[in-house]
């Protein structure tokens, strides 16, 4: 079940807390804290990118998307559910 509510700032670690680098269709992300290496698709390097260390609410995330991306089917419950992902995978934090 989602937390996203709008009051809950998603943020990504600290740049020199991953390694990332782009594997053909896949990104590796190596989180240096859990010693994890992620590898992932679409969209969630853009997520992760888009939210940066300061963080953003669901919202905002999904504002700054659309604007950078020129989403016309941008789908809160879709991006909800990615975010809901990266946090259980210890990529993002969600307070």
């Amino acid at each position: 079940m989602s937390r996203a509510t709008a009051d809950v700032i998603y943020s990504a670690p600290a740049a020199d807390a991953v390694l990332v680098a782009a594997l053909d269709a896949f990104t590796a992300v190596f989180h240096r804290a859990s010693g994890i290496t992620h590898l992932l698709t679409e969209p969630a390097p853009q997520i992760l990118a888009a939210l940066g260390e300061g963080g953003l609410t669901l919202d905002d995330l999904l504002a700054r998307l659309a604007d950078t991306y020129d989403l016309a089917d941008a789908d809160r419950d879709a991006l909800a559910a990615r975010l809901d992902e990266l946090v259980v995978a210890g990529l993002v934090a969600a307070a």
